[in-house]
C-alpha cells in the first residue's frame, strides 16, 4: 500500500475504507471485508455509532495493531476540553485499542478550540499519534492553524473530481496539512461514469471511472477513504496502483471542478442548525 507522511512524521496509507451510514450490525463484517481485500485504513467517527464495529472487527481479524491505521472523528456534542477528553476515552474503549492513529475534529462547530486543546493534551499522552480537521473551510482552518500548538495533519474534506478544494489546498500548504478526501467518488454522481474525459482514460488504462477518479486524487497527493458494503467494488477501489495520470491527465480533469452546493454548504445556516441537532435525532443511544 502506498504512503504518505504527515507533518509530524507519522506515516498513513494513502487509501483507507469509509464506513459513513454502514449500520453498527453490519459495519464488522463490512471492516473484515476491507481487512480481507487488503486495506489497513479504516476511518469511523463518533457519530457514525459504529466504532464498535469496527473494534470488534480489528479484534477478530487478528492482524497486528500497527499493521492498522485507525480514524475516528470528535463530534459537536463532544466538544470542548472536558467533553472531548472523556469521549476520546470512550473512543478507544469502543474501538478496543490503547490508541488512535488520527483524531479528527469532525465539524467546525461547538467549542472546536476546546476540543483542540484535549486532541493535543491526547496526542503528548500516547493515546493519539496525529490530529486534525475535518470539514473545515479555508477561513476556519487558517484560524484554527494560526492559533493551534499543533498543526493539523489533515483536512478531511469532500473531494473529488467535481469538488476539487483548490482554494482549501493553497490555504493549507503552509502548515503541511494534507487533504483527505471524504466522497472521493462524487457520492453516487452519475456524471461520474458518464463523464468523456474520465470515460477516455478509463479505456486508456483498462480501468472504470472510478478507478480513474480515485487515481486522480492520490496522484495530486489526496488521502482517500471510499466508501462500499461490495466486496467486488472493495477490491476494485483498491486495484489502482498499478498505473498512474500523466502531468496532462491529471490538468484536463482539473476543468471537471464545480461549484459548491449551497444546501450541502457549512457556510448554511441550515446546515449548522441540522448539525448541531444530529446527535439528539439520529443517536441509537438516544432513542427511547
Amino acid at each position: 500500500m502506498q504512503t504518505v507522511t504527515l507533518n509530524n512524521g507519522v506515516e498513513m496509507p494513502v487509501l483507507g475504507f469509509g464506513v459513513f451510514q454502514i449500520p453498527p450490525v453490519e459495519c464488522e463484517r463490512a471492516v473484515l471485508n476491507a481487512f480481507e481485500a487488503g486495506y489497513r485504513m479504516i476511518d469511523t467517527a463518533q457519530a457514525y455509532y459504529n466504532e464498535e464495529g469496527v473494534g470488534r472487527a480489528l479484534e477478530v481479524s487478528g492482524l497486528p495493531r500497527t499493521d492498522v491505521f485507525l480514524v475516528t472523528k470528535d463530534w459537536i456534542s463532544n466538544a470542548g476540553v472536558e467533553k472531548a477528553a472523556k469521549s476520546i476515552d470512550a473512543s478507544l474503549e469502543k474501538l478496543r485499542t490503547d490508541y488512535i492513529d488520527l483524531l479528527l475534529i469532525h465539524q467546525p462547530f461547538g467549542d472546536y478550540p476546546g476540543t483542540w486543546r484535549a486532541m493535543e493534551a491526547a496526542l503528548r499522552s500516547g493515546k493519539v499519534r496525529a490530529i486534525g480537521l475535518s470539514n473545515f473551510y479555508p477561513d476556519r482552518f487558517v484560524d484554527m492553524a494560526e492559533c493551534a500548538t499543533m498543526k493539523p495533519a489533515v483536512n478531511q474534506l469532500q473531494t473529488n473530481v467535481f469538488r476539487q478544494q483548490w482554494d482549501s489546498e493553497a490555504e493549507m500548504k503552509p502548515f503541511g496539512t494534507r487533504i483527505m478526501a471524504w466522497g472521493p467518488l462524487a457520492q453516487g454522481n452519475p456524471e461520474l461514469v458518464k463523464n468523456p474525459a474520465i470515460r477516455s482514460l478509463a479505456a486508456k488504462y483498462g480501468k472504470t471511472p472510478q478507478q480513474v477518479a480515485l487515481r486522480y486524487l492520490i496522484d495530486h497527493g489526496i488521502i482517500a477513504i471510499p466508501k462500499t458494503t461490495h466486496v467486488e467494488r472493495l477490491k476494485e477501489n483498491l486495484d489502482v496502483f498499478d498505473f498512474a495520470l500523466t502531468a496532462n491527465e491529471i490538468e484536463s480533469l482539473r476543468a471537471l471542478d464545480a461549484p459548491e452546493d449551497f444546501r450541502w454548504s457549512h457556510r448554511n445556516p441550515e446546515l449548522v442548525k441540522f448539525l448541531h441537532h444530529y446527535d439528539e435525532k439520529f443517536n441509537p443511544e438516544r432513542q427511547p
